[in-house]
């Protein structure tokens, strides 16, 4: 069966996987996934955002890092025992908070539904979905992320048999959402990151929005 042709994971297969291990992606030893979010992190073309959104944030591992550059976080899993988690690591904060639920999911369920964010992370879920169900939750993304917000997509690069998609088929999904513009990409063997910008036309560089001569 190719890749594509899977349907989406169910929340259930997320129960199983957390109910064997407390870190079942190995989010919190694994070398590639401490450089991964050193990357994801050093990609983000601001020093500071207003509102971010984590869907799929696992034990807490890149929160823990997003608080620190955004004022407030909201950061969603299907699973409670991995939210439980993420709230230990991340501590008493108001800058951080968890709800139930994922990219699949309605919308109006997040908390404050109707305020934008300037920044969302995809990282590493985007192929938990199939293709029409990703590319239906990226239209809403765009309708989710305020004008010139941020969007950054990471993934892993190699198969995974469970897996609807493969890492690169997600980025070529959402790099056709209509509203996006590529800003940076970032590629080796095992990860592709990329950062989007919520425009209709092309997106501006850091060193021209810090006011750098580019020409």
């Amino acid at each position: 069966m190719s890749p594509d042709s899977r349907a989406s994971l169910s929340v259930e297969y997320f129960r199983d996987v957390y109910a064997e291990k407390d870190d079942p992606f190995m989010l919190d030893s694994k070398w590639y996934e401490k450089r991964k979010y050193a990357l994801t992190m050093a990609s983000l073309p601001k020093p500071q955002y207003r509102r971010a959104l984590e869907p799929g944030c696992s034990i807490g591992v890149l929160t823990e890092h997003l608080a620190a550059r955004c004022d407030q976080v909201v950061s969603t899993d299907v699973v409670q025992n991995a939210i439980d988690s993420a709230r230990s690591r991340v501590g008493d904060t108001a800058a951080v908070e968890f709800a139930l639920w994922s990219l699949s999911d309605d919308w109006s369920a997040l908390p404050e539904p109707t305020v934008p964010f300037d920044l969302i992370v995809i990282s590493e879920v985007g192929y938990y979905l199939d293709a029409a169900d990703l590319a239906s939750a990226m239209t809403r993304v765009v309708e989710h992320l305020e004008t010139r917000g941020t969007l950054v997509v990471a993934h892993w690069r190699h198969a995974v048999d469970d897996y609807p998609l493969s890492g690169d088929q997600v980025h070529d999904i959402i790099a056709a959402t209509t509203g996006l513009a590529l800003l940076s990409r970032y590629l080796d063997e095992d990860v592709r990151i990329e950062v989007f910008v919520a425009s209709d036309g092309p997106a501006v560089s850091v060193a021209s929005t810090d006011g750098l001569d580019v020409r």
